[in-house]
């Protein structure tokens, strides 16, 4: 009878313990944050919710969401209904999205992850953050991966990459307003790794950005402007029909290229994309460069 119930009691505990092992495999993680989602992509962690996700593809474009996704709606006020129906075993955010912390909690728990602190170092809170959600979603090895394969990317565009003068980056907010990214950004951690430099040395924002007037581009004849889409709606047609745009020294020589849509705001899997398609248009910019007599 003894043998019986240790018996029983050793096999429950196997079940539970299989059980549990389980549920944490394919527990599910919804999120309001383009960076979280694409990173959880990244490391093939479940997903069961993303906001906004017409967006994402206009401005992050890649890794793909699954399709078993659900829309959340907004980003900034997403469907807490639709969201509590999913039941997700955890909501990640950022702090950008911390007063939707009291309401969020009522679903899920909820952790808020940082990325592009002042001060900090873009390129190694990048590498903390996919550590992170490594850690957070079982899924360690891929978030090391991660890590190995962006860095393995980096060395090889860096010594097949073209020379090239500083660049600009640059992103439209109308016809008349960009961003420069600077320190503290994406881009300018990117060029970093690619020994590429930057022709912005000014102050940024907490985001590693300058809003600047276009007429500030005058200053920079000597640099390669890179134009990071999407142009907001009417923009190139405004651009086509601006004396101050047509004006602009660097306009006028043609020393720009315009690049897809690349999450400024992103973490390793948009390091990757923008290192992939900043070093392809650059190699086909300076094929297309008039050879000098």
């Amino acid at each position: 009878m003894r043998r019986t119930v240790t018996l029983f009691f050793a096999r429950a505990a196997l079940l539970l313990t299989s059980l549990l092992a389980f549920t944490s495999a394919h527990a599910q993680f919804a999120t309001v944050d383009w960076t979280i989602a694409e990173t959880l992509v990244a490391i093939d962690a479940p997903i069961s919710g993303v906001a906004q996700q017409k967006d994402y593809y206009d401005w992050v474009g890649e890794p793909q969401l699954p399709a078993s996704a659900t829309d959340l709606g907004l980003r900034t006020q997403p469907n807490f209904e639709l969201l509590a129906q999913l039941a997700p075993e955890q909501i990640l955010i950022s702090p950008m999205f911390a007063a939707l912390t009291p309401r969020l909690e009522r679903i899920a728990p909820v952790t808020s992850i940082p990325l592009y602190s002042p001060g900090a170092d873009t390129w190694q809170e990048m590498q903390a953050l996919t550590r992170q959600l490594g850690e957070l979603t079982k899924r360690k090895p891929q978030a090391e991966q991660l890590i190995a394969n962006t860095q393995v990317l980096m060395e090889s565009l860096r010594e097949a990459r073209p020379d090239t003068a500083p660049l600009l980056l640059v992103q439209f907010m109308d016809a008349r307003h960009v961003r420069i990214f600077g320190d503290n950004s994406l881009y300018n951690a990117v060029l970093g790794e690619l020994g590429l430099k930057n022709a912005w040395e000014q102050p940024t924002n907490a985001w590693g950005f300058t809003l600047t007037g276009i007429e500030v581009l005058a200053h920079y004849s000597e640099a390669t402007l890179v134009i990071i889409d999407p142009l907001p709606i009417g923009v190139e047609e405004a651009l086509a029909e601006s004396g101050l745009w047509q004006q602009i020294p660097i306009v006028q020589s043609g020393n720009l290229l315009r690049l897809p849509p690349v999450w400024s705001f992103g973490a390793l899997p948009s390091a990757q994309r923008f290192a992939r398609v900043l070093t392809a248009g650059l190699d086909d910019f300076s094929r297309h460069q008039p050879s000098p007599r």
